[in-house]
């Protein structure tokens, strides 16, 4: 499953898949094979609860079962059944957890069975499961060189660096950051710091590439460019929306240190693998994109880093070597 902090409904692609079904790495479910499946009437709370969870209106099956949409914004999105069923997570099994059953699921979703929800609605797998296991949740995800996790509850504060949640009218479900600096190769960004926090900033781990502010990206970009171009790297043409690109692969290219700072303290000391993005076996790119909307801090940037959402105490914690 994809692990998406930026989305509340937790959903599984089902067969029979009546449109459409991407292929998958496993078999895929068959709630006929459950004997606790249930789908879910229009009648049902949890139904009308879609459209805070998703933001698109629910409809109703000729049979009167409950149907969601989910859609995200690389176009990607999932169509089907509301149901429950028991869902087991780490020693624990939890019944009546309510999720979808997807009959139409098209997009980039990789070879993934479905999504699992972690924002902040009462649909989401952290506040289904929250009340037994805490208000917290952790997770490191993977590399190609990796194995990632995810637990929710309880967690050791002491290896993380935190900064408090931002709040932001433009939508509850989501975690807000407030970022207060970026560095390359120990020198500060040459932009003023309020640049920083012009635009609300969420975290995302279902967001590849990581979105500045349009002065701060280009900063950015300059400094790397400038010191790869004193490493001898040669630059290359752009790539789709990458435009600082060079010749070479991330692991074989000499990568200037990035650091990003956060309010409270919290600091991300980015590796060549969370600042390079390879798009084919010749091309590496700078893994960030300017934007005039919202900032978002992507998965490339948090690979191998074990980060914490502490909801219960509103802050998120960074610490390195997540998956080792």
């Amino acid at each position: 499953m994809v692990v998406d902090t930026g989305s509340s409904l937790t959903w599984l692609q089902c067969s029979p898949c009546v449109v459409s079904c991407h292929r998958q790495a496993g078999p895929l479910f068959d709630p006929k094979s459950s004997s606790t499946y249930a789908s879910v009437p229009c009648s049902a709370s949890q139904c009308d609860e879609l459209q805070a969870a998703t933001l698109n209106p629910s409809a109703c099956s000729n049979s009167g079962v409950c149907v969601y949409q989910a859609s995200y914004g690389d176009s990607s999105f999932s169509v089907g059944y509301l149901s429950k069923d028991t869902v087991s997570f780490g020693s624990g099994s939890f019944p009546n957890f309510y999720y979808g059953c997807g009959q139409d699921n098209e997009g980039l979703f990789g070879r993934s069975a479905g999504l699992i929800g972690l924002a902040r609605n009462k649909l989401s797998l952290l506040y289904q499961l929250a009340p037994s296991l805490g208000y917290s949740f952790s997770y490191c995800l993977p590399t190609s060189a990796s194995t990632g996790y995810l637990t929710i509850g309880s967690y050791s504060p002491g290896q993380y660096s935190f900064t408090p949640m931002a709040s932001s009218s433009l939508d509850a479900s989501l975690y807000f950051v407030t970022l207060s600096g970026m560095s390359v190769g120990g020198s500060p960004l040459a932009v003023s710091p309020s640049e920083y926090a012009s635009l609300p900033t969420i975290i995302d781990s279902g967001t590849v590439i990581t979105r500045l502010p349009t002065s701060v990206y280009t900063a950015l970009s300059k400094a790397v460019a400038a010191a790869m171009a004193a490493s001898g790297v040669q630059s290359a043409p752009a790539f789709s929306i990458l435009d600082t690109c060079f010749e070479g692969q991330a692991s074989r290219v000499r990568v200037p240190a990035v650091s990003m700072a956060f309010a409270g303290g919290a600091t991300m000391k980015l590796a060549a693998r969370n600042v390079l993005i390879d798009v084919d076996d010749s091309t590496t790119c700078l893994a960030f994109a300017p934007t005039d909307s919202t900032a978002i801090i992507g998965n490339t940037q948090q690979q191998t880093f074990s980060v914490v959402y502490d909801v219960g105490q509103s802050r998120i914690g960074f610490a390195a070597g997540g998956c080792s």
